[in-house]
């Protein structure tokens, strides 16, 4: 995930704005981390460099 999509993307439950968190960055994309929400308390993945925008329910 590129560090610029941070600006278009909303918590996709409630929309409010998320928070990054970085575990590995290469080459200026990150590889995993997570994106959170401090408005309803959710957290999404981000693996091999693609956000899991997914509601918690419908993961997996």
């Amino acid at each position: 995930m590129k560090r610029s999509l941070l600006s278009i993307l909303v918590c996709p439950t409630c929309k409010a704005e998320l928070t990054l968190t970085v575990d590995r960055e290469e080459d200026g994309e990150i590889v995993s981390g997570s994106l959170s929400c401090d408005a309803c308390d959710e957290t999404y993945p981000i693996e091999d460099t693609i956000p899991n925008m997914l509601p918690p329910d419908l993961r997996d």
